[in-house]
């Protein structure tokens, strides 16, 4: 996917009313300790990746050097330095989602889209990461998708997943199986009675 990086970034009224309050949570002198938030905040704000001209606005609304912006957009992968699909699926691939069958994860979404790992469809609806931890290891595997976790997957439960956000649905999130929270996945073993 060939994209070019705009010239110009500004942030709208609403967003720039949000990176000042972020700003003022931090004593005077450390306001550059807003500069995730602030990243984070001009993503959203454009289309869910981050261009450079983006980094030297919160650059300069920060008194920072670009270069310490550019590290912090390079090193974290919540920051998406080029475009993605409107459905940026990020798959867990750490250890305990792998030994949970993550590969079969990747691979349903790979088939059912048509795509590799850090690449978009080409109607620019989906693309596909792998992700180091989620954060969700007891209900391995899982994936995200924009801000919605979804764990407990098997093959068919990626695929009914894309087909439902395929059909502009928004799928339920959380447990793909059932199960309540992170409790056991064969069910609760202890605590089962009315007085726990």
């Amino acid at each position: 996917m060939t994209f070019e990086q705009p010239e110009t970034f500004a942030f709208t009224p609403e967003s720039l009313e949000k990176a000042q309050a972020f700003i003022a949570k931090y004593p005077e002198g450390r306001q550059q300790s807003a500069v995730m938030p602030l990243l984070a905040l001009a993503q959203r704000q454009h289309d869910n990746w981050l261009p450079r001209a983006a980094m030297d606005v919160v650059a300069e609304m920060l008194s920072m050097p670009p270069i310490r912006v550019y590290e912090v957009a390079t090193f974290y992968t919540m920051y998406n330095l080029k475009p993605v699909g409107r459905h940026h699926i990020e798959v867990c691939t750490n250890l305990p989602c792998w030994l949970r069958g993550s590969d079969e994860v990747v691979s349903t979404c790979k088939n059912k889209l048509g795509i590799d790992v850090g690449e978009t469809t080409a109607d620019g609806e989906f693309s596909l990461a792998e992700a180091e931890c989620l954060g969700a290891c007891v209900n391995a595997p899982m994936l995200q998708i924009g801000d919605d976790y979804y764990e407990d997957l098997t093959p068919q439960a990626v695929e009914d997943l894309l087909d439902a956000l395929a059909r502009g649905e928004r799928p339920k999130t959380g447990s793909q199986s059932g199960r309540k929270g992170c409790e056991p996945a064969t069910g609760l073993t202890t605590l089962k009675g009315e007085d726990a």
